[in-house]
């Protein structure tokens, strides 16, 4: 059983929740979901994590109650070989951790450097990562969770080749070219807009407001590939 937390601070963490559970049907894998709330919940049996896109500010604000955040940041320092998926927000928190710590990711990022809601926008991202291809077809029922909340419907909306993904730029931060000093595995126009380093996977984009799981199904067989 693959265990992944989800930082439940604000954002789109129930669409990551649906992603992940959707690519554990597409490989045939059996994943538990952990929805971070409280420091309490995180510990060694977490097998890999995903920040969720939405607000970083707002996620640092949100975190402190329950001190979530600092303890996610211990959690990464004390497992570093452990997989971690980070998107828009997401990928900032990794970058710019705070409190003296040292960044997770060796990249600087500009917060909202695409631009206001206004100028959100679905584009063909071009990717050089290797992801494990769907050994099932299959469908998932989206449905409420014990709070009610229904995950928001997910679109394909952008031209897709083989090698491009449907890019969901939503007030999407940016990684400034010259500080990137960790692999560079997608880009939009020759802009880089994820980076990975190690097993940390940092995206500009929301890969779970889309039906290509390949991103989700990556963080599934790191983890695997981390426990043989």
């Amino acid at each position: 059983m693959v265990r992944i937390g989800v930082a439940m601070l604000q954002g789109a963490r129930h669409e990551h929740c649906e992603a992940i559970q959707h690519a554990a049907l597409e490989m045939n894998i059996a994943v538990e979901i952990v929805e971070l709330r409280k420091a309490s919940q995180i510990d060694s049996s977490i097998d890999g994590l995903i920040l969720p896109g939405g607000e970083s500010t707002t996620m640092r604000i949100a975190s402190q109650s329950e001190s979530l955040l600092d303890e996610i940041f211990n959690w990464l320092s004390q497992f570093p070989n452990k997989p971690v998926l980070g998107t828009c927000a997401g990928a900032i928190l990794l970058a710019t951790p705070g409190e003296n710590r040292e960044p997770f990711i060796d990249v600087e990022v500009s917060r909202n450097a695409w631009g206001r809601q206004r100028f959100s926008f679905e584009a063909p991202v071009k990717v050089s990562l290797e992801t494990p291809e769907k050994s099932h077809e299959s469908t998932y029922e989206v449905s409420r969770d014990k709070f009610n909340h229904k995950p928001l419907p997910i679109y394909n909306q952008a031209p897709i080749t083989k090698d491009d993904f449907p890019g969901v730029f939503i007030r999407a931060p940016r990684f400034l070219e010259d500080s990137i000093k960790c692999q560079k595995i997608a880009t939009f126009n020759e802009e880089t807009v994820g980076v990975l380093q190690g097993n940390k996977l940092a995206l500009s984009f929301h890969p779970e407001l889309t039906n290509d799981r390949r991103f989700h199904r990556w963080l599934i067989d790191q983890i695997i590939n981390n426990s043989s």
